[in-house]
């Protein structure tokens, strides 16, 4: 058998080179290039190998590790998990740095391919600089902080075990029942080392997402739950989306007279205006489709782990006779809260449950009373969007640059008040177009996912909205963006602090502490950053608007930018868009001395008794 001498890092990165998928427009690289910020321990053998194959395997440059690890998601995200890109960092805090992002990526099921320097295999100049000793074992470093959040792990110590390491950590991402983030660490003295590798470890290969099948016997017993149910309503979520069963969905509801509603990562599965998509689930979502859900006999989900915010910390379910029936491609996901579980793609197992439902039709009465809701939860949103603040609201700004993009522009937010806003106001015009972590909820998402996602969608525009808070703690990927020329629109919506946070804490009899600027530990008095300056420096065009009409046309002078452009407008501390009436449980103090918390704690007890216990 033919062999090809070459070092680790070489052979590492020619590996990533041959990898391949076949999606709807062909077959495309897996792996489109890598970010990477060059230390010790990635430096002298992976930089180099990947200097070798620059012009078709690009390195971008980034300013912060986490920032990056950020960025690759926020590509996949685009790519709707079918491609991805390499994050490469130096050993000790340059890979830790990523840690957040490998829970961005392991909470919302999403491919990150993390490669990191490591420490010496064979020991002998340790302690090396950053490494981190643990007294009671020799073979840890900093590395092993990955472990509980990654699906796979490795550290290659032997120039062969590569051969095993890497096929498997793709093909980890590759299914939807294991995909989520994958770290692998090179010792520093095993990258240098040559071997004799089999050139067929090199080929081509041309990998394609699985699409697993659901138990027959699953498959029947959740037809015959559907079949009894008279009240049905589906919550669908981001496996809908990876799964592109919207098609799929939007049949089955129409066939069965079933309306649906849409978790955050569910929110641009579908459009706004397909007939029976009544509207956002849950806390961040409206009472349009929540109270249908309040009065269902059999919930239907789709592609959803029912995180809190979805099931309004499993209150809206107010009959308590309510069956669940899960679709999922993990079981984990799918067996929650006595569900009956039909483990599968979520697309593959709809077209089975559409033919077995094929003479099932659930009461007309439920499809008059949700179109009617929907009816009145666009009048909401249109009312919200046109009212008339002294302060400009998050309404205003969503809505008005809802009103302006195509439906190939791209929308990307995180944390803060945002996500539920862009929730509830915006109307999804084109598919897989908003990109709203709100899995991990990680504020600094934004600026960097903002930069992963221009560098992957070249169509339109990728409009970042983040807050002040989220801004000042991750903005650095605006000076990548403009170096390597992705640009990205970017509203920062200004409440001078953690907002809404603020309003949590008052919301639940506390005084208002350390979230407003205002509230601060202050020397003299709070004052405002000059977010267009700070901008500028960094080499993107930036102006300040004080009025909505003014963010219109500031919008339009974004777009014709030919870099990243920065819109700074401030926006009320205290004006949000309730529309769900639900509920979400944070602790409140049982004891306390203040009448406001006392008050707070006896509505926590009245709600709690509504939650779901199991049936």
């Amino acid at each position: 058998m033919a062999t090809i001498r070459l070092t680790v890092g070489q052979a590492i990165v020619k590996y990533l080179n041959n990898q391949y998928i076949q999606t709807s427009k062909g077959q495309e690289k897996l792996i489109n290039g890598a970010f990477g910020i060059f230390g010790h321990g990635n430096v002298t053998c992976i930089a180099e190998a990947l200097y070798d194959i620059k012009d078709e395997f690009p390195t971008y440059r980034g300013q912060n590790e986490q920032a990056m690890a950020l960025a690759a998601i926020a590509y996949s995200r685009v790519k709707n998990r079918e491609q991805i890109m390499l994050v490469t960092t130096s050993v000790g805090p340059g890979a830790t740095n990523m840690i957040t992002a490998a829970g961005v990526a392991y909470t919302n099921s999403l491919p990150l391919l993390m490669l990191s320097g490591d420490v010496f295999n064979s020991r002998l100049p340790h302690p090396v600089l950053q490494q981190v000793e643990v007294e009671s074992d020799s073979t840890s470093s900093a590395s092993d902080c990955f472990k509980p959040i990654v699906k796979y792990w490795d550290r290659i110590t032997h120039p062969a075990q590569i051969m095993q390491s890497f096929p498997q950590a793709i093909a980890m991402m590759m299914d939807p029942r294991t995909c989520g983030p994958a770290y692998i660490s090179v010792c520093q003295d095993t990258q240098s080392l040559a071997y004799d590798y089999e050139e067929t470890f090199f080929k081509k290969t041309i990998h394609k997402m699985a699409k697993p099948r659901a138990d027959k016997n699953e498959i029947n017993e959740a037809i015959k739950i559907i079949k009894n149910a008279k009240r049905p309503v589906i919550i669908a979520g981001g496996g809908v989306l990876f799964s592109k069963a919207r098609d799929e969905v939007n049949v089955l509801a129409l066939q069965c007279n079933i309306p649906f509603g849409t978790t955050v990562s569910a929110k641009t599965a579908f459009l706004a205006q397909d007939e029976l998509n009544i509207g956002p689930v849950g806390v961040s979502g409206t009472k349009a489709i929540n109270s249908l859900i309040n009065k269902a006999d059999v919930i239907i989900n789709i592609g959803t782990r029912l995180q809190d915010f979805t099931t309004g910390s499993m209150s809206i379910f107010k009959n308590k006779e309510a069956k669940f029936v899960s679709i999922n491609t993990s079981r984990f996901d799918a067996t929650k809260h006595t569900s009956l579980s039909v483990v599968g793609d979520a697309k593959e197992t709809l077209i089975e449950l559409i033919e077995g439902l094929k003479d099932y039709k659930a009461d007309e009465k439920l499809i008059i009373e949700a179109k009617e809701n929907k009816k009145r939860y666009l009048e909401f949103v249109e009312n919200k969007i046109n009212e008339k603040n002294q302060i400009t609201s998050y309404a205003n700004i969503v809505g008005a640059i809802n009103k302006l993009v195509s439906p190939k522009d791209r929308l990307i937010a995180a944390a803060g008040g945002l996500p539920g806003e862009i929730n509830t106001i915006w109307q999804s015009l084109g598919i897989n177009t908003i990109d709203n972590e709100y899995g991990f909820s990680c504020m600094g998402y934004e600026v960097s996912g903002g930069y992963g996602s221009a560098i992957a969608n070249k169509e339109g525009q990728n409009i970042v909205f983040t807050g002040d808070g989220s801004y000042m703690m991750l903005n650095s990927e605006i000076y990548s963006s403009v170096l390597s020329g992705d640009k990205m629109i970017i509203i920062v919506c200004d409440n001078q602090g953690y907002a809404v946070i603020n309003r949590l804490q008052i919301n639940q009899g506390a005084k208002p502490f350390n979230n407003l600027i205002e509230d601060c530990k202050l020397k003299d008095k709070a004052f405002g950053v000059d977010y267009v300056q700070h901008a500028k420096a960094m080499g993107a065009n930036a102006e300040y608007v004080e009025k909505i009409e003014d963010l219109k046309e500031a919008y339009l002078r974004a777009v014709e930018s030919d870099k990243t452009y920065l819109i700074h407008i401030e926006v009320s501390k205290y004006n949000w868009t309730e529309d769900s009436d639900a509920w979400w449980e944070v602790g409140v103090p049982e004891v306390n001395e203040k009448e406001s918390i006392r008050k707070a704690r006896e509505n926590y007890e009245v709600n709690v008794k509504e939650q779901r216990k199991g049936v």
